[in-house]
């Protein structure tokens, strides 16, 4: 399958380091450590190659992703000799690369989105092309009656104003262009009615939200610990500690409040009840695009005995999204060839905030997953797809 991944946010540290990342494997130059797809139980034939993938992309900012790419370097995020070897590779992503267009309406806008995703898979003969927003965390959006059916939503967007946030704008404008859409962000995305229904009409998978890559991961290897050992959580307090864009765009309290919903709701799921504290978002500038987090647990066991758990967790908010932004592309580009449609509520074991009615335990995620990919193996092989 020659299969396209459209980027948006695409000049920005996540989507820069997923870039070098696939590169670097199509050329031998690193091993696909991290990516959950290259896991022994996950390695589908029916999973498009490393080497099969092609870049595009829209940003609001400008400048060579190259650039970027050594900015990233200089701060120990990627390998500089990586970054060097494929200068020219770099260079030939950055020509698929626009800038975020904006038209006179919301309708126009979606309108252009859907033309460079079109002229994308033309121009490079594509079998498919997968949308991911991996842009700066928005705000929740004021609820609107147009949110609720897609007729009501295309006659809103024709008129004056915003009807829909950037995220889902994107999203309405992938199903219009016959693509299916990833949301790595906690922004809306996909989750409203009237996008439901467009994708449903168009026969497109989607999936999101909120990318699991540190703190939530191990809350969601942890709170089944308690839930099924019948200890009492009474406490889970958090603090996330980050720089880089992410962190400076989180200091916004309405881009904030999103992030910090979605990392709570493993906890309220998992335990089956809410225990007190909330997880706090802080931005250090100094430490850019690295992350710590720092949690306090407090439990009573047998007979009311108080007990209490810490952990911290440091990492590269970059190196661990980029794997995770690469496998969601290609999981969703083989479920479309498969046919597949409606929300990935398989593709939870990603996701902090996932689509629908799940289990949050990260090890009955990961069975789920398992199972799901190989069908697709299985029906690629029976030669399935459409």
């Amino acid at each position: 399958m020659r299969a396209g991944i459209w980027l948006i946010g695409a000049r920005g540290s996540v989507a820069t380091t997923s870039v070098v990342g696939a590169l670097a494997l199509r050329a031998g130059l690193t091993d696909p450590v991290g990516c959950v797809t290259a896991h022994p139980d996950m390695n589908s034939a029916a999973l498009p190659g490393f080497g099969d993938l092609r870049f595009g992309g829209h940003d609001v900012t400008t400048g060579p992703l190259a650039k970027k790419a050594e900015q990233l370097a200089a701060a120990g995020v990627v390998p500089a000799r990586l970054v060097q070897a494929l200068e020219s590779d770099l260079d030939a992503v950055d020509a698929d690369l626009r800038h975020a267009p904006e038209g006179a309406t919301q309708a126009e806008t979606a309108a252009l989105i859907a033309r460079d995703l079109t002229d994308f898979r033309t121009r490079h003969r594509l079998d498919r092309v997968v949308v991911v927003n991996v842009s700066s965390t928005e705000a929740a959006p004021a609820e609107h009656p147009a949110h609720a059916g897609l007729d009501a939503l295309a006659a809103a967007l024709a008129e004056p104003g915003d009807v829909l946030p950037p995220s889902s704008l994107y999203a309405y404008a992938a199903f219009s262009a016959g693509c299916p859409y990833v949301d790595f962000t906690p922004s809306t995305g996909a989750r409203l009615p009237a996008l439901a229904e467009l994708a449903a009409q168009q026969g497109l998978p989607y999936a999101g939200h909120d990318g699991k890559t540190g703190e939530t991961l191990l809350k969601s290897v942890l709170a089944p610990m308690f839930a099924m050992r019948n200890l009492d959580v009474r406490t889970w307090s958090g603090v996330n500690l980050l720089g880089g864009g992410d962190g400076a765009n989180l200091v916004d309290p309405g881009a904030n409040a999103a992030k910090s919903v979605s990392k709570q709701r493993v906890l309220r799921e998992t335990l089956g009840y809410a225990p007190q504290g909330d997880t706090r978002i802080d931005y250090v500038a100094d430490i850019g695009d690295f992350k710590t987090s720092w949690d306090l647990v407090t439990f009573a066991g047998f007979l009311g005995t108080g007990m209490c758990l810490q952990f911290t967790w440091q990492g590269c908010d970059s190196a661990l999204a980029a794997p995770l932004v690469l496998d969601l592309a290609r999981i969703t580009l083989a479920a479309h060839e498969a046919g597949r449609g409606g929300p990935l509520e398989q593709l939870a074991y990603f996701f902090k905030d996932p689509m629908g009615d799940v289990d949050h335990a990260l090890h009955a995620q990961w069975e789920t997953l398992r199972t799901f990919v190989a069908g697709l193996g299985a029906e690629a092989g029976a030669g399935g797809g459409r």
